[in-house]
């Protein structure tokens, strides 16, 4: 047994590529692709986006919000996941990003199985919530901005059904969340240590925060 947590290192990293499924040629194509852009460091890890697979092959997930597409790895694996009458909405601003991911939709195959929004995220969930979509998503994605997190949050709670998951990406932002507050810091830090903070107090959820990429919380919606 061990108290702590193991520490990756490359070595260990080669060790559990090799011990866990493959990921799909068109996924390492399109994470390579990725990773020369700009801003590639935006993408989530490999690692989280193949455990929130497990999760929606876990609870036969059909209907999927994703928060923040950028190129579309996460919305491309979820595709490929999810059975044929299965159902992406996906939120993003930027249409230089989301081209990348619609041609890899197509390359995919997984095209009809996506709607995409190209405007501010909340307004798409206020139009979900208006059009009575409350309890419909089977598990949702919040990978975008960091400073509105708490209001999708709260989008995603009335949209998600019970027992459905709500992931959220980047909540450790490097650690700095973990650091003593200061004048000087960043207001996306000061919300997300907040937001943090305040999640298990919540009665409406059951969360846990685990140190995957640059932290993942996964909240069950009760």
């Amino acid at each position: 047994m061990s108290q702590h947590t193991c520490l990756s290192t490359p070595a260990l990293a080669q060790y559990l590529a090799r011990i866990n499924p493959v990921e799909e040629p068109l996924l390492a194509q399109l994470r390579a692709e990725t990773a020369q852009h700009r801003k590639g460091a935006m993408s989530m890890a490999q690692e989280q986006i193949k455990l929130l697979v497990w999760l929606a092959k876990l609870i036969q997930a059909r209907h999927y919000l994703e928060i923040g597409v950028f190129t579309g790895y996460s919305s491309t694996a979820m595709a490929l996941a999810l059975p044929d009458d299965g159902h992406i909405t996906a939120c993003d601003i930027n249409v230089t990003y989301t081209d990348i991911a619609r041609r890899y939709w197509q390359l995919a195959k997984v095209s009809h199985k996506i709607q995409l929004h190209l405007q501010p995220a909340l307004i798409t969930l206020d139009k979900l919530i208006a059009t009575n979509q409350t309890n419909h998503y089977d598990i949702a994605l919040i990978d975008a901005d960091k400073t509105p997190t708490p209001y999708y949050f709260e989008r995603c709670l009335q949209l998600v059904r019970p027992g459905g998951i709500i992931a959220i990406d980047n909540v450790l932002l490097h650690g700095r969340v973990a650091q003593t507050a200061t004048g000087s810091e960043f207001e996306s830090v000061h919300i997300m240590r907040q937001f943090n903070a305040g999640l298990i107090h919540d009665q409406r959820i059951c969360p846990l925060t685990i140190p995957l990429g640059d932290g993942l919380t996964l909240i069950q919606k009760k």
